[in-house]
């Protein structure tokens, strides 16, 4: 057939001559060649696949809609409750309910560790979305949870897609305290925008176990772990050009023994120094929307449909929106003391730098600004204020509760605002835009799907008492990198499909088995996403079930 007879939806820069084509992308080809060829000559069957991949779209410019394309969740199936803990360490009553803002606290035994919470979220994501492995390109690692301090997560998830054969694939562990997840999704983002990109998806992991040493940090602790599918055509979407930064050398937090699970904080300073970033972040967050937009109005919160914090605990993030409320009141030229700032005269000229600690300013503009929390905040504190801090997961738990307090008509075109801090300190905010597709069957109806079942899922999770947290947490300080060493605690109560570690040898290899996926002893199953990605014939077992390091 002569080239001028083809169609012509896919271009490589200039290129049109399919051999050319060949030589600069074999997948482009793929799909022209099923597009185009098979109905007139249909002996060509080059793919079997239907999946909707990123790699047939152009390449003559930036990738359409980078974004986040599907998203998994996983967190420990037990928690103790911060009411009991309450009783249990003899504190005054609210003091982790209502001053912190906790309900329960997810933790791990030491069945589980930073590679086997990896391990389960990436399994399930590509299960439950029909993903092959072979169309990941780029897999990354969040995590400030070090168990080796050469060997990276990422290498341990790469047993994963060895039956498919896919050893290309970029990426490593990215670590600076909770951070580390959000560079991981920005070097996604920064790949598929890239020459770099070869047409497949990227993944990014996100988890971590906080734990801390018995005393009043404890109750911030929790466990968790994200994973996000990142490629063109997203239903969520990376605002490009709008993202601001602050970077600072600060010891607010930090883990210098390596030892030990336990952290070194000063928490005074830690709030300072939370705080003072989220001042500079969205001072340059700010200044890029003007730049983006120069016959706009300066951005403020009513600008934005969703405001979603890392949390170190619920009632640190309430302060914080309230912190962006003053923000707003103090560049506002004329500001309306009437409608939107009544009773804040007082406080026209606090500045920033003195206001960290002060109670009369803190108290004014939580009140003022309770409105904008309980419509764009509260609904993304689910996971927050039921699993805990799960530290590099926190600000993506916090999306993912957003996205499944709402019904998908509620969530078409909405901008969500995110502010990502870690330790040390590292910290961004940036903006994504929720697509308007929600037709049967587009992406957005599968991720929102895929979501339906997350409060479910944490109501399933069984509640231990204070005691029994308290023992296994003690286990875990005692047996934190001790070899070898064999686990004791139960794989009863795990969730299906759960990985978890069988054994540590003299060499500190460890072991891990999966859980099947439906249990022998209360029947619970994983629920399957009815997702439309379309996958290629798998050479993958996706029930593989052991693994080693």
């Amino acid at each position: 057939m002569p080239e001028g007879d083809f169609p012509n939806p896919v271009f490589i820069g200039s290129v049109r001559n399919p051999v050319a084509l060949f030589r600069k992308s074999r997948n482009v080809l793929k799909y022209y060649f099923y597009q185009y060829y098979t109905p007139h000559c249909h002996q060509w069957s080059l793919i079997t696949s239907t999946m909707p991949s990123p790699n047939h779209l152009e390449r003559d410019g930036w990738p359409h809609d980078v974004g986040i394309i599907a998203l998994e969740v996983y967190f420990p199936s037990q928690y103790v409750s911060q009411s009991a803990l309450e009783q249990f360490d003899g504190v005054s009553t609210g003091k982790y309910t209502i001053g912190l803002g906790q309900t329960n606290m997810g933790f791990c035994t030491d069945r589980e560790d930073i590679n086997s919470l990896s391990l389960t979220v990436v399994q399930r994501l590509l299960e439950r979305n029909n993903v092959d492995y072979k169309d990941i390109g780029r897999l990354e690692v969040g995590t400030e949870t070090i168990i080796d301090k050469s060997k990276s997560v990422k290498t341990c998830l790469m047993q994963l897609f060895e039956d498919s054969g896919n050893s290309n694939i970029e990426g490593i562990d990215t670590t600076n305290a909770c951070y580390g997840g959000t560079a991981a999704l920005f070097n996604a983002f920064n790949w598929v925008e890239s020459s770099s990109w070869d047409g497949r998806y990227a993944l990014v992991v996100t988890g971590d176990i906080a734990v801390y040493a018995s005393g009043s940090a404890r109750p911030t602790g929790g466990a968790g772990a994200i994973a996000m599918l990142v490629g063109p055509n997203a239903p969520i979407v990376l605002e490009r050009g709008l993202r601001g930064t602050h970077m600072q050398h600060a010891y607010d937090f930090y883990k210098p023994d390596m030892a030990s699970e336990y952290p070194v904080v000063d928490g005074k300073l830690s709030i300072q120094c939370y705080l003072g970033a989220l001042d500079k972040c969205y001072s340059y967050y700010k200044d890029k929307w003007r730049a983006k937009n120069k016959d706009s109005q300066t951005f403020s919160l009513s600008d934005t449909d969703a405001i979603v914090f890392h949390s170190p605990y619920c009632k640190l993030v309430q302060k914080s929106l309230a912190r962006l409320f003053m923000n707003d009141f103090l560049s506002d030229p004329s500001p309306d003391y009437q409608h939107k700032y009544p009773g804040l005269e007082a406080f026209r000229d606090v500045k920033l730098c003195d206001t960290y600690f002060d109670r009369d300013v803190e108290k004014a503009f939580m009140a003022a600004s309770k409105g904008s929390f309980e419509a764009k905040t509260k609904p993304s504190l689910l996971l927050a204020t039921n699993v805990g801090n799960m530290y590099t997961p926190s600000l993506y738990g916090g999306l993912v509760s957003f996205l499944a307090s709402r019904p998908i008509e509620g969530l078409v075109k909405k901008r969500v605002l995110l502010f990502s801090y870690g330790s040390g300190l590292a910290s961004s905010m940036y903006s994504l835009r929720i697509t308007s597709d929600r037709a049967p069957g587009s992406a957005l109806e599968r991720l929102v799907t895929s979501l339906e079942d997350l409060q479910a899922r944490l109501e399933s999770r069984e509640q231990v008492e204070p005691r029994v947290f308290e023992k296994t947490m003690k286990l875990r300080e005692e047996t934190h990198h001790l070899a070898p060493y064999n686990p004791v605690g139960s794989i009863e109560g795990l969730f299906p499909c759960t990985w978890y570690i069988t054994a540590i040898d003299e060499k500190h290899r460890r072991q891990y088995e999966r859980k099947p996926a439906i249990s022998p002893t209360d029947g619970r199953q994983l629920k399957a996403t009815e997702s439309k990605f379309p996958t290629q014939d798998k050479s993958t077992d996706s029930n593989v079930q052991q693994a080693a390091i």
